[in-house]
């Protein structure tokens, strides 16, 4: 029987291949044949349902790799092998087609000597922290609401995640004409908040607090939501107030849902750019040094300036690799600590 298997297995794979590669011949080629779509399918088809059920030693073992190389190898192609390039990049003098020198370190060195980097890192972990904070605090208050026994929860959920649905680009568009122009005209005689730096950078923590807010809701109203009734139960019958119950059974019994959330947030709000360039780009500027630098440029925009407003690709490069660095870091710190606060909760 296993002998007759691996025969139609083998005959399976052989036949799958070839037609799978007539049918690359007819699309590279141009060729009319209005059925090379359909070779390709089945050429995949026959030859992945071949090597499906063929009866290896270790089959479980040799699958999982197959199905797995594909995406392993996209991520690699896409993913891995450009940061590795760009390292590369970071320690010559690229322009974004080619290179004629390397510098060593001196894209490293302009950039920590540069004051609008070191602004632009400052302003982003201030933005980071506080950002963090009131997106966790308010999606945290919503998914309590929305975990009540109020009518129309349905509804409340969905309203609150909605702004999640709409791409940060347009979001920012709309709340700089909401700043700009509705604002202005329903408090007459003020002036926008956009054109004050300290305020602006106020406006990209609202819209990015409202935007983020409903999509961390739904990860807490999913951990509330999972808690045993009967620990709920039991506690209010011991006479536990909702207060105490939610600070000594809920918070500590949902702590990895915690742990996510702040993850999360903590990245999202780093990486920080769609509402950035949308609603300020970098704008007011201020002085810093004697240098007018733009206030409310967060790192992903000044690299983003730097490398495609100012063609200085290495530097934007290398500024991109510290970024990472960065970041990954912070993010590897943060669960760490988070992974130890719950064994103590």
């Amino acid at each position: 029987m296993k002998s007759l298997q691996k025969k139609l297995c083998i005959a399976a794979i052989l036949t799958g291949s070839a037609i799978f590669i007539i049918s690359l011949f007819l699309l590279l080629g141009k060729s009319e044949n209005p059925y090379k779509g359909l070779l390709l399918v089945l050429g995949l088809l026959l030859a992945g349902g071949g090597i499906f059920k063929f009866p290896f030693k270790k089959h479980k073992s040799i699958m999982n790799i197959v199905f797995l190389f594909p995406m392993l190898f996209t991520f690699a192609l896409t993913v891995l092998v450009p940061f590795v390039i760009g390292i590369f990049y970071s320690f010559t003098d690229w322009n974004g087609i080619k290179f004629s020198n390397f510098v060593g370190f001196e894209n490293y060195v302009a950039m920590f000597s540069s004051p609008d980097y070191l602004y632009s890192f400052v302003i982003t972990v201030i933005f980071t922290v506080i950002n963090m904070i009131a997106v966790n605090v308010v999606a945290f208050s919503l998914a309590l609401l929305g975990a009540s026994n109020l009518k129309g929860t349905g509804f409340y959920r969905a309203a609150y995640f909605i702004p999640n649905l709409i791409g940060g680009i347009v979001l920012g568009y709309v709340w700089q004409f909401i700043f700009n122009k509705a604002f202005v005209a329903v408090f007459e005689g003020s002036r926008s908040m956009l054109t004050d730096p300290n305020l602006a950078i106020l406006a990209i923590l609202i819209v990015s607090t409202w935007q983020y807010a409903g999509y961390i809701m739904m990860i807490y109203l999913t951990g509330l939501q999972s808690l045993p009734r009967d620990v709920l139960e039991a506690s209010s019958v011991d006479g536990a107030s909702g207060i105490k119950t939610l600070f000594k059974i809920k918070i500590p019994m949902i702590a990895n849902t915690f742990t996510v959330c702040i993850f999360l947030t903590l990245v999202n709000s780093f990486k920080q750019f769609d509402l950035n360039f949308a609603i300020t780009n970098g704008a007011p500027s201020r002085i810093l040094g004697g240098k007018a630098i733009q206030s409310t440029s967060f790192l992903a925009l000044n690299i983003y300036n730097t490398a495609i407003s100012k063609n200085q690709y290495a530097l934007g490069q290398t500024k991109a690799v510290i970024f990472f660095i960065i970041l990954a870091i912070i993010s590897l710190t943060q669960v760490a600590i988070s992974k130890k606060k719950e064994v103590e909760l």
